[in-house]
């Protein structure tokens, strides 16, 4: 295997409609298929160097990472977007070149990139499984199969899976349910406490803060509106203008209460009518009848 790598001293690679970059030609075409050939761009090397990170903690082996990639640097621009790389054997993580990275596929069940995949599946669940608190825990096989299958996916539409996409599943990895926001994987206590921590106001900005004319409410548009009998919501659920409104439901509950006091009054004539002075009868001699006036 190193020796096949040591063999491979040039490459000459191009941009893809996808913006990734993938290998045309390579120095060794015997040990190098360079169909579906692809290859991770400085830009792309910086990220991932960024997403290992916070595995370091959870066990990541950055000399398994060095060891699954081929350093080149740009040599010269073919133009056509084409460029010619040239090897070189500067550490990935300490370079100040801007570095390709041509993972070694030489042996793709058993060789050394294919290491690194299962090294960053395995840190990756282990980050996981500390950070989130799973109903049951999160297995390497389960996250394996998952991502093996949207590759697969890939595969049967006849598209090529570039080495970057391959480490990002696994660096991005997250199961249904969960956010890979940084929100989310800190402990919630960490969150309350930067809540709860709000800086101190002094005396003086508190004073200018009082005295400032824009968070003070227009008083003079309030005393408008009450002057002016703004509506308002009523107990009863009604809109209307208070002082008005009020003031004629006043006034017609009383003639109400002055309507009730006649109609009782008229009730009571009625019930107890007045005692009237009954006519006196005049008697017709000879008959011994009465009869009242007319």
């Amino acid at each position: 295997m190193a020796k096949a790598s040591k063999i491979l001293e040039w490459c000459i690679v191009r941009l893809g409609e996808d913006h990734n970059w993938w290998v045309d030609e390579v120095s060794d075409p015997i040990r190098w298929d360079v169909d579906g050939l692809s290859i991770v761009d400085p830009r792309q090397v910086n990220h991932l160097i960024e997403l290992v990170d916070p595995l370091r903690d959870y066990g990541f082996d950055q000399d398994v990472f060095e060891s699954a990639f081929v350093p080149f640097r740009i040599e010269k621009d073919l133009g056509e977007g084409r460029v010619r790389l040239k090897r070189v054997k500067d550490s990935l993580f300490e370079s100040d070149e801007r570095l390709f990275a041509l993972p070694d596929i030489v042996d793709e069940e058993n060789g050394p990139f294919a290491d690194l995949l299962d090294h960053l599946t395995r840190c990756r669940v282990k980050m996981l499984n500390d950070l989130f608190d799973f109903e049951s825990k999160l297995s390497i096989d389960e996250v394996e199969d998952e991502i093996r299958e949207d590759q697969n996916a890939s595969f049967m539409e006849g598209k090529a899976v570039h080495c970057f996409e391959e480490l990002s599943a696994i660096l991005d990895y997250m199961p249904s349910g969960y956010d890979a926001d940084d929100d989310e994987e800190r402990e919630p206590k960490e969150i309350e406490d930067e809540e709860d921590d709000l800086p101190d106001i002094d005396e003086k900005e508190e004073e200018a803060l009082k005295n400032d004319a824009s968070l003070k409410w227009d008083e003079e548009d309030e005393g408008e509106g009450a002057d002016e009998g703004k509506d308002a919501p009523r107990k009863d659920g009604k809109e209307g203008k208070e002082g008005e409104e009020d003031e004629e439901e006043d006034l017609d509950d009383l003639d109400d209460e002055e309507k009730d006091d006649d109609d009782e009054d008229e009730d009571e004539d009625d019930e107890h009518p007045r005692k009237r002075t009954a006519a006196k009868p005049t008697t017709k001699p000879g008959n011994g009848k009465s009869r009242g006036k007319r």
